[in-house]
């Protein structure tokens, strides 16, 4: 079972979060591996800026058993989905930023957010966009799912964000970066010059050193 210490940094990254600007009330969700098939996830209706000991929920993460009796956010199906499918996942983070989240509610959407190099890098050169269906719903865990077995970050439609990582840190920062290529996006509208595939390819040689030259 978690421990105590253990409750209490998760409800520290919570609270970052909510610093950070990336949720408001009860709007997103964190979760967080622990080393024996456990998974702290915050609890259903409650505030990840606010949130307390009390409100997070520990689950098994193999058969989704609720361990501690405290019910699990609605969107815990798709936060242990991804860690199953991925085993290298230690976090993931449902959220709803201001300029994200109105890029998930536009008509007319950018073809990508490659804007900086920090996006390509960090968040995903592709951000796979998911219809919209109801919070909570399966048919919305099923599609987050199936998406981020191959990306780190997907846009849900008429609804918010989610990015995983190894650890909280990896995942605030991909949050941030996400939330930056989307105010780019919001504030330039359609005066927007994304990085080429060359210019990304370059990034990939120099900053990633997936390649040589």
């Amino acid at each position: 079972m978690a421990t105590i210490q253990q409750i209490q940094e998760f409800v520290a990254m919570a609270h970052r979060v909510g610093q950070s600007g990336l949720t408001v009330c009860s709007s997103g969700n964190l979760s967080v591996r622990l080393d024996n098939d456990e998974v702290m996830i915050s609890g259903t209706g409650s505030w990840v800026p606010d949130l307390t000991p009390d409100k997070v929920s520990v689950c098994r993460l193999s058969t989704g058993e609720v361990l501690n009796g405290i019910k699990p956010s609605m969107e815990s199906v798709f936060h242990m989905g991804v860690m199953r499918e991925r085993p290298e996942v230690g976090c993931v983070l449902h959220f709803q930023s201001p300029y994200a989240t109105a890029v998930a509610c536009m008509k007319k959407r950018p073809a990508d957010f490659n804007f900086t190099a920090e996006c390509p890098i960090h968040v995903g050169r592709e951000i796979p966009m998911i219809p919209y269906f109801r919070p909570g719903s399966p048919e919305l865990a099923s599609h987050v799912i199936e998406q981020m077995k191959h990306h780190d970050s997907v846009m849900l439609l008429k609804h918010g964000q989610v990015v995983c990582g190894k650890d909280f840190s990896q995942v605030l920062e991909r949050a941030m970066f996400f939330e930056m290529a989307c105010r780019i996006a919001v504030i330039n509208g359609d005066n927007v010059d994304p990085l080429t595939a060359e210019e990304i390819g370059d990034l990939d040689t120099y900053i990633l050193g997936k390649t040589t030259k």
